[in-house]
């Protein structure tokens, strides 16, 4: 058994301006890939670089309606090979106009590294699904400032989401 979640939110735009927030990296670096940025759009059979240094494998691109992404899960560690998980996002449009984005990252090894990685994984999502909202429904970029070493002047070093 691999470890993995489900998380959702609704956002109060057209689900082909949600799902443009996400596949723009101009957009994508105005509220999530905030530090480094997004190094090019969201195309199938393409790799891109989040934060100036993850890779991020696009698997699947369904206009306007899901993403699948797979990225490496930890760094190898004690003999151990990489292995990568699966991020299928999904975006339902709503009868009054909204978006309800749904976001299932699963694949994770069992044990305590897998485990806490994918803690830290649904809690980066669950802000980046918070902060896509804060963007498009109000222009709030929500993690300005948000990371110690943005208010101390040093080097920016986020979690992998």
């Amino acid at each position: 058994m691999s470890l993995g979640f489900r998380i959702s939110g609704r956002i109060d735009k057209p689900a082909a301006e949600v799902f443009d927030a996400v596949v723009n990296p101009k957009k994508l670096s105005g509220y999530f890939t905030t530090i480094g940025g997004a190094s090019g759009p969201l195309v199938a059979g393409e790799k891109v670089i989040w934060w100036g240094e993850i890779p991020v494998e696009i698997e699947e691109v369904t206009p306007d309606r899901r993403i699948v992404l797979r990225w490496d899960a930890e760094a190898p560690a004690d003999g151990k090979p990489s292995y990568k998980t699966r991020i299928e996002m999904t975006f339902d449009p709503l009868e009054e106009g909204g978006t309800l984005v749904a976001i299932v990252e699963e694949g994770w090894r069992e044990g305590e590294s897998g485990l806490r990685k994918s803690y830290l994984n649904c809690e980066g999502w669950t802000q980046m699904l918070c902060c896509m909202k804060a963007y498009l429904e109000h222009g709030i970029n929500l993690r300005d400032g948000y990371y110690r070493s943005e208010m101390r002047g040093e080097p920016a070093r986020e979690a992998q989401v």
